[in-house]
């Protein structure tokens, strides 16, 4: 309807437009058509004394007009016996009495075909915008019942189900929803009936518990750990803090000891929270990459020598064939890769070598970081990716790790369209594969 009064009020604007337009092109020709007729008017023309009857132009609009009708009285004439509208419009005259040798000399001038030519075209133009409207409704009611057949469809199982349905068993289907809260997540409700309506919405219902439920202990877990990972650093710092307050005031190696601890675990948990934080973006989706055209095979050079001359404990290798180029975010890509790296480095031997290699293949681009470290079990691998998993704790510990690193690097390529593999034998090494659809 909406649509309809908009397109209704178009339309009279236009009219109107139209009909403004027309009256005054009309006058302004007859005016022009009069005046030039008053020019030609010699001296003995048959002119009346007394003052005709009609409306004269009001004083501030008579400049406008020529001298010789400036001040003329003007009417409209037809043929009053005639009962027919058209009649009447062909006969209309504009009448102009102008002063003329102390009386008035009245010229015509004959509008009525012109009105009446205006007036059918007019009507006309009204028609085909009548058509339009109709043709705007239907296609409105169309549209309407299209947008609504889903409604209508759900509606008619409603019906269906209070038809064919005891009355009780929505109401016990009702109960047991409003029963479920966030302790009662794992409560799954069920029907004992043929309704297969009935059926498909108990099974939607319960799928939908399924996920809530899995999203949920998720949540918590996560939470758990993450407080768990804070409250070990926090701890340290209290009792570095508990060690300054008794003996540190005096105890120059105590201070030290305490000031370097504290700085440390500082530092351990401003790590874990960056992570953390940037984890919760890329499970809300606020987390938005900056995609540009990035040199893949340089970008992954840079990072073996920028951990080169960090790390002149390890052998460090690239090897690439061609320059390899991607559509990516070169930040992230650039934070998957050096995690993967850096592991590398804590679970490899001083002097062993670390290597990484890209190439192409097919339709994708392979970047390959392989070492000689101790390696993964087998029963650990599946779950490397876990956030807040490490299989060693006391290790993890003691390399800095929060067990975020490989969730971090995971959500990078899976966000890029891509995938992570992990090949590994304990005590013989490990490879990871990065595969990004080029």
């Amino acid at each position: 309807m909406w649509h309809l009064a908009q397109l209704l009020r178009g339309f009279l604007w236009l009219n109107a437009v139209i009909v403004l337009f027309f009256i005054g092109a009309l006058f302004y020709t007859a005016e022009s058509n009069i005046s030039e007729m008053a020019n030609a008017l010699s001296g003995n023309e048959f002119v009346i004394e007394t003052k005709p009857e009609g409306f004269e132009i009001p004083s501030f609009l008579s400049g406008i007009f020529p001298e010789r009708t400036r001040y003329a009285v003007r009417e409209f004439t037809g043929d009053e016996s005639n009962r027919s509208f058209w009649n009447k419009v062909y006969t209309l005259r504009y009448r102009v009495w102008i002063p003329h040798n102390n009386g008035y000399h009245s010229l015509d001038f004959h509008m009525g075909g012109i009105i009446g030519l205006f007036l059918k075209l007019l009507m006309a133009l009204a028609v085909l915008e009548l058509i339009h409207l109709a043709g705007s409704v239907k296609r409105g009611f169309r549209a309407i019942r299209r947008g609504l057949a889903p409604i209508a469809t759900l509606a008619e199982k409603a019906k269906n189900i209070n038809a064919f349905q005891p009355p009780h068993q929505i109401r016990d289907l009702t109960g047991k929803i409003k029963n479920i809260n966030a302790s009662r997540l794992d409560t799954r409700l069920s029907v004992s009936t043929a309704q297969s309506e009935l059926k498909e919405l108990t099974g939607a219902i319960n799928g939908m518990l399924d996920r809530i439920n899995e999203s949920y202990r998720s949540q918590m877990r996560f939470v758990s750990d993450a407080s768990h990972e804070l409250r070990t650093p926090i701890a340290v710092i209290q009792g570095y803090a508990n060690l300054l307050d008794r003996w540190g005031k005096n105890d120059e190696k105590a201070l030290e000891e305490s000031i370097n601890a504290i700085k440390s675990e500082a530092a351990s948990m401003k790590e874990l929270v960056e992570q953390l934080l940037f984890l919760a973006r890329g499970d809300n989706d606020s987390l938005k990459l900056n995609l540009e055209e990035v040199d893949l095979t340089a970008l992954v050079s840079e990072i073996i020598r920028e951990t080169e001359m960090i790390d002149p404990g390890h052998q460090f290798s690239f090897v690439s064939k061609d320059s390899v180029t991607i559509v990516c975010d070169a930040q992230l890509i650039k934070q998957a890769v050096r995690i993967f790296v850096d592991n590398s480095i804590k679970y490899t031997p001083a002097g062993e070598r670390i290597s990484a290699s890209v190439y192409k293949e097919d339709d994708s681009v392979k970047v390959v970081v392989q070492d000689n470290g101790i390696g993964i079990s087998p029963e650990n691998l599946p779950y490397v990716f876990d956030r807040f998993y490490r299989s060693d704790d006391s290790r993890a510990r003691k390399t800095g790790g929060t067990g975020l690193g490989l969730s971090i690097a995971k959500w990078i390529i899976e966000r890029h369209g891509g995938t992570a593999e992990i090949l590994s034998r304990k005590d013989i090494g490990t490879r990871v594969t990065i595969t990004l659809i080029n």
